[in-house]
């Protein structure tokens, strides 16, 4: 038997997933699909920094711009730490396109303005 937290909503149901991954406790479907996922498959939002070239904005927030699998996390945070952002950048602009290899882009989640 494992238990789970759900994160998925405000309701935070305590989850009980047994081996065959029957879930009990969710208040909701996805509480349910949630659980199945985290015992899978689980995936996160990713939030980091990257460096620039701006005097002004030394460090640029970024974020997935979806899910990656939990275990691609690592290379994608090695990816971002060797990645520098060049010139003006405007949020939601592609930092790295398919990140480690997952269908999902790093974005930028704020400007930087020109010099």
């Amino acid at each position: 038997m494992t238990n789970l937290v759900c994160i998925v909503c405000p309701n935070s149901c305590k989850l009980e997933i047994d081996e065959n991954l029957n879930v009990k406790g969710a208040l909701c479907k996805r509480g349910e699909a949630f659980a199945k996922t985290e015992l899978t498959a689980p995936m996160r939002t990713v939030t980091t920094t990257v460096k620039t070239d701006s005097a002004v904005m030394p460090v640029l927030p970024v974020k997935t711009d979806g899910e990656i699998p939990k275990s691609k996390i690592f290379e994608l945070m090695r990816a971002a730490a060797s990645v520098t952002a060049k010139g003006a950048v405007k949020m939601g602009d592609i930092i790295i396109r398919n990140a480690a290899g997952t269908g999902v882009n790093l974005v930028a989640a704020a400007s930087v303005p020109k010099e």
